[in-house]
């Protein structure tokens, strides 16, 4: 399992990094004003949806089922299964594209009321939209693919996929100067995307024989048990997705840049969350899937605590990080060309915001798997859509006071009210079982997290007198000296604690 789950997390570390240049790109030609506004608009619209009906939905009730089709029914019931849900998803997903590019000002008005104020930005946020949307049509198509390459362990296309997109807007940028704007130029590179990752997935799907066809669509058993465990997964998908339209929604209402400023910190809360968050609930579904349908519950168990333990290790640098220096980490990353200092508090404070959450966020993929494993989707969605009212509500009182950061606090919160009551319900039901090492990995990490917090404040504090002097690359230099203190510190820290607890890599 560690090495699938190292693969997936190569090829998705190498996403982050090229969506770390796209972003730096991003930041330097929009900046975080109007145009900068309008057009993360028109990314995040076709991504809400994407979550909620693509890979947050499908991939919770399809996985499982071809996965255990496999196991029971052999190659053939797989393939058969995955071209009928194949066909029925252009067949519903066509219709919507049309009406959706039809009735755009309306979904544009309803994501960003605020931008109703402001007839310029509204306009423009319509037109990039309507380009941007149809990468909801491919990458739902993707995250098909994808499942039917995860359910035969292959793992590299579709953790590679995501490459492409930061590649195509990449290229889409330098390239701004033949479009309207800048704006346009990144949205069309959105909708490229979309078609070059399904056909890369595509391609490694008939290489590996199991591409799906279009078929003549049935309602059988099998599909009657995916569509049951569908439906409570869109739901609980789409309430995940109320509270980021909710951030839109109010972040369009408060001063220009404030939808800016989420998108920036986001994207580097976003880089352990898809890193090992992803990774590892990628990895895992399929393995505690496969174990629970030949009745080896332990090793179901021991391969999520596996999971825990990594996520958590590897994910808790980047919360110290983030919490302890957000501001300077965003001038280091996004400060030059159109993105200012002030544009790096602001977006600094967001990221402290979102570090409170990120232990939870990066859990909630392995926790989740003890339900999607054996194809409860109606638990997860419910426990989502009873913590919905309180991040809504917290988000519209703390944006009042503290602005776009204060969404960011509310999301935190409700990701550890999410986290914990589905690991609480997990435990009751016998559905996780929490080892010995487990615990002690936790203390661990907590001892190095404590030792890297010293080190990382005293580092800051000796060397910015000292790159305060350097001709260029002040803010760069200072995190850099940060970063590598700290990674030698945290690492140290964490093989001392390790040694201390009695704890072996081999054994978890």
């Amino acid at each position: 399992m560690l090495r699938k789950l190292l693969s997936v997390s190569g090829f998705t570390l190498i996403s982050r990094l090229t969506g770390l240049m796209r972003d730096l790109m991003t930041a330097a030609v929009m900046g975080a004003g109007a145009l900068a506004d309008a057009f993360f608009v028109a990314l995040r619209l076709p991504n809400h949806f994407r979550a909620i009906f693509g890979e947050g939905a499908f991939n919770q009730a399809f996985v499982p089922s071809v996965t255990r089709l496999r196991e029971t029914g052999g190659p053939t019931a797989a393939a058969d299964f995955a071209s009928r849900v194949w066909t029925l998803m252009i067949v519903v997903q066509a219709p919507i594209l049309v009406i959706a590019l039809v009735g755009m000002p309306w979904l544009v008005t309803a994501l960003a009321p605020g931008f109703s104020d402001e007839p310029e930005k509204f306009a423009l946020a319509v037109t990039l939209t309507r380009i941007t949307f149809p990468y909801l049509f491919f990458i739902t198509l993707v995250t098909l693919v994808s499942g039917i390459l995860n359910s035969v362990e292959r793992f590299a296309a579709a953790a590679a996929s995501p490459i492409l997109l930061n590649l195509a807007m990449i290229a889409a940028l330098a390239l701004a100067g033949f479009f309207p704007s800048a704006g346009h130029a990144a949205a069309w590179g959105v909708s490229v995307a979309g078609l070059a990752q399904l056909l890369l997935v595509l391609a490694d799907a008939h290489a590996a024989g199991v591409a799906p066809r279009l078929v003549r669509p049935r309602l059988d058993a099998d599909m009657k048990v995916f569509l049951k465990a569908l439906a409570p997964a869109v739901i609980g998908s789409a309430g995940v997705q109320i509270a980021v339209f909710a951030d839109t929604i109010i972040a369009s209402l408060l001063p220009t840049g404030a939808v800016a400023a989420i998108y920036y910190a986001d994207r580097l809360y976003q880089l352990p969350v898809g890193v090992i968050a992803i990774a590892a609930g990628t990895v895992l579904l399929p393995e505690m899937s496969r174990r629970i349908s030949a009745g080896d519950t332990v090793a179901a168990h021991r391969a999520q605590n596996r999971a825990f333990i990594f996520s958590l290790a590897l994910s808790a640098p980047c919360v110290v990080a983030f919490f302890l220096l957000p501001a300077p980490i965003m001038a280091a990353i996004f400060g030059r060309g159109a993105f200012t200092a002030a544009d790096a508090e602001a977006s600094g404070a967001v990221l402290a915001a979102y570090a409170v959450g990120l232990p939870a966020i990066v859990l909630i993929s392995s926790v989740v798997a003890s339900f999607r494993s054996r194809l409860d989707t109606a638990t997860p969605a419910i426990v989502s859509l009873s913590v919905i009212a309180v991040n809504v509500g917290l988000k519209i009182v703390f944006a009042r006071h503290l602005g776009a950061s204060g969404l960011a606090l509310a999301t935190a919160i409700a990701a550890w009210a999410n986290v914990g009551i589905l690991y609480g319900i997990a435990l009751k039901r016998g559905w996780t079982a929490p080892s010995t090492e487990l615990l002690r990995a936790i203390l661990a990490t907590g001892i190095a997290c404590a030792a890297l917090a010293v080190a990382t404040l005293a580092t800051h504090r000796m060397a910015a007198p000292w790159t305060a002097t350097l001709p260029r690359w002040n803010a760069e230099a200072l995190v850099a000296a940060d970063a590598l203190v700290g990674g030698i510190v945290y690492g140290a820290a964490m093989l001392i604690a390790f040694r201390a607890l009695r704890l072996s890599l081999r054994r978890i």
